[in-house]
């Protein structure tokens, strides 16, 4: 009895272990979750994510390049911190290097990789590496030398410790990688129309490479003349965006959001204000963009106080809060400048550019006129400075009707306005770079970069007594904390060729 009971156990297990095996890998696979996910898809949310995936990721926006360039500025320090004070705050100058590398760049290079011996997907492939170069540049622009050959490879080729590629060879890269992609562009191949930028238009999409050549290669224009003049011609000849229609936006949703209209209409609704420099620059030109950007809560005392009823967007009663203060030194301002408050100062609308659902502009018509300006300026294009800077200014003022129809400007008022501001011989420079100013309100690295690079709109150093740069203004952003922990003897290359690791660091591009 005893041994058929020990022969019927064996004979169990037996057939427990034949039907544990049986259908094994089917029962064990995860049939819900992706184990590879699409190109398109990688693309699509590689282009989201360079506007960010929260609101606190625009603090380096609103505490560093907004504040360098003197359009909107806190007075409110600690976490605030930043070019307000010219002071450096780690919390607030790295959200832009974190979110390029771990959310965009990480699926951009995957979808690039993911595509590029795919026949079926050759435009996808070309249009990876333009938005790839497009990340890198707003990487670049910031941070100065960064890791690009080896960078975002983690995945792809587990490189944990990139090294650090000098910003000249970047740019020369870029500049390659955007004469190649924009060439392999082809229209006779099917069109992807749920790509998120252009509906998979491989005509937009080569437009768009040619004009973001065009801005690298002004970037160029003090370090390498010769370069920015060579490849300024290849982006003309090859075409660039023509209309407002061609923009390259980011059309934002009330799912979809536009992260920095949510977080200045929320959480930080009562700590950012428009500067006195910008405001006054347009209320002293007459802009008729000041009513399309700006509004400024009559008498609030407090937040809270900051309601709807006391909002006006007449130009005349706008004011900018000056440079230079914190929450306690504005308080000896205050009535010079005809407010009661810092809660009173004027503010960006939003309402209209900073709706939750406001679109933002990556590239569009009005800077490409622009740039075109000084390149006749500088003698690289044909066709007349003047009619390209008006061109330009025409463009970003129409641009304002595609924020909200309350944001509109009437087409008289921008032919006043054009006709009262012609292009002056000897100010040319300063004129362009100035409206270029205007045109790129609220992309930060684009403002940033640009005021280096051309040394316009003529601005005052900041006055703040507690400053801790040594020049007039902030340089580049500092290298993230992080990469002392993981990166260090790179790191510690990269900053061996440029210098320390401060707010005075200049890049390659920006010379004196």
């Amino acid at each position: 009895m005893k041994n058929h009971i020990i022969y019927i156990l064996i004979f169990c297990l037996t057939a427990v272990n034949f039907s544990c095996d049986e259908n094994f890998d089917e029962i064990n696979t995860n049939k819900v979750d992706p184990t590879t996910l699409s190109p398109l898809f990688l693309l699509n949310q590689g282009i989201v994510d360079m506007r960010y995936r929260d609101g606190f990721a625009t603090l380096q926006d609103l505490s560093y390049n907004f504040g360098i360039v003197q359009q909107i500025i806190t007075p409110f320090g600690s976490s605030l911190a930043g070019a307000n004070y010219n002071q450096l705050n780690l919390g607030n100058a790295q959200p832009i290097w974190q979110n390029t590398y771990r959310n965009a760049l990480k699926n951009i290079v995957d979808a690039v990789e993911k595509s590029r011996d795919d026949p079926n997907n050759v435009n996808l492939f070309h249009a990876g590496r333009i938005w790839k170069a497009y990340a890198y540049m707003v990487l670049t622009d910031n941070y100065g030398d960064i890791p690009y050959f080896q960078g975002a490879r983690g995945f792809i080729d587990q490189i944990v410790d990139p090294v650090y590629d000098t910003q000249e060879a970047i740019y020369n890269d870029i500049l390659k990688e955007l004469e190649e992609a924009t060439a392999g562009l082809n229209p006779a191949n099917p069109r992807v129309t749920s790509e998120i930028l252009y509906g998979g238009d491989p005509i937009l999409w080569k437009r768009f490479g040619y004009s973001l050549m065009l801005r690298a290669a002004m970037r160029l224009s003090k370090v390498d003349p010769a370069k920015a003049q060579s490849f300024v011609t290849k982006a003309v000849a090859g075409g660039l965006i023509q209309s407002n229609d061609e923009n390259a936006v980011l059309r934002n949703t009330s799912v979809f959001n536009n992260y920095l209209g949510v977080h200045l209409g929320a959480r930080e609704k009562a700590n950012y204000y428009l500067t006195a420099p910008f405001v006054n620059h347009l209320k002293n030109n007459n802009d008729p963009r000041l009513r399309s950007i700006s509004i400024r809560h009559v008498g609030a005392t407090n937040g809270p106080s900051q309601t709807i009823a006391r909002i006006t967007r007449d130009p005349a009663l706008q004011v900018g809060m000056p440079m230079g203060h914190d929450d306690v030194s504005i308080n000896s301002v205050l009535a010079a400048n005809g407010v009661v408050s810092l809660w009173d100062f004027s503010q960006a609308n939003i309402y209209t550019v900073l709706k939750i659902d406001a679109p933002q502009f990556i590239l569009t018509y009005a800077q490409n006129q622009l740039l075109l300006a000084e390149a006749a300026v500088r003698g690289w294009v044909s066709g007349n400075a003047a009619d390209y800077y008006a061109a330009g200014i025409r463009a970003n003022m129409e641009q304002m009707a595609l924020y909200d129809g309350d944001a509109s400007i009437p087409t008289a008022d921008i032919d006043q306005y054009i006709a009262s501001h012609p292009l002056v011989a000897g100010r040319e420079l300063e004129l362009i770079n100035t409206e270029y100013w205007i045109a790129a309100f609220l992309d930060g690295s684009e403002l940033f970069a640009n005021f280096r690079r051309s040394g316009y709109p003529i601005l005052q150093k900041n006055p703040y007594t507690g400053s801790e740069i040594t020049g007039d203004f902030i340089r580049s952003m500092p290298y993230p904390d992080s990469e002392r922990v993981v990166n260090l003897a790179n790191l510690q290359e990269a900053l061996s060729r440029q210098g320390p690791n401060n707010l005075d660091r200049r890049v390659w591009w920006d010379k004196p």
